[in-house]
């Protein structure tokens, strides 16, 4: 019991340091960019986006990584097996929704002139 949890120890210790050495990196990107401002500004850029992959493939090594990266995995078998509706279906229930949207709208401008009209009879009134 105690080898095991010595082991997740390390583990733990060493996710610690790998987001510590992350951090440092974003930060190194951040004050690179800003520090040397006056080179090319496509020079800079390749090099953070450089430093931002580099950071991330460090991240993916982690034990949050490792959920993340299993968890995507999910994802995408789950969204094979989703069954995608045909181009006409897809067609069809867009002009449907847009159909119902119009005739509410027209509904609501309606409703609207009728209240408008309703609530300026009243107001003109003199008691």
């Amino acid at each position: 019991m105690n080898a095991n949890s010595n082991t997740k120890e390390k583990g733990r210790n060493f996710d610690i340091a790998k987001w510590i050495l992350i951090t440092v990196l974003i930060v190194i990107a951040i004050v690179g960019n800003y520090y040397f401002r006056q080179y090319n500004s496509t020079l800079r850029f390749i090099s953070v986006v450089f430093i931002l992959f580099l950071a991330g493939g460090i991240a993916l090594y982690t034990s949050k990584g490792k959920a993340t990266l299993e968890f995507s995995r999910e994802a995408l078998v789950e969204i094979r097996k989703v069954i995608w509706p045909t181009r006409q279906e897809t067609l069809q229930t867009t002009l449907i929704i847009t159909i119902v949207t119009i005739v509410m709208a027209l509904i609501l401008w309606g409703l609207d002139g009728v209240l408008v009209r309703l609530i300026s009879f009243i107001t003109s009134l003199r008691f």
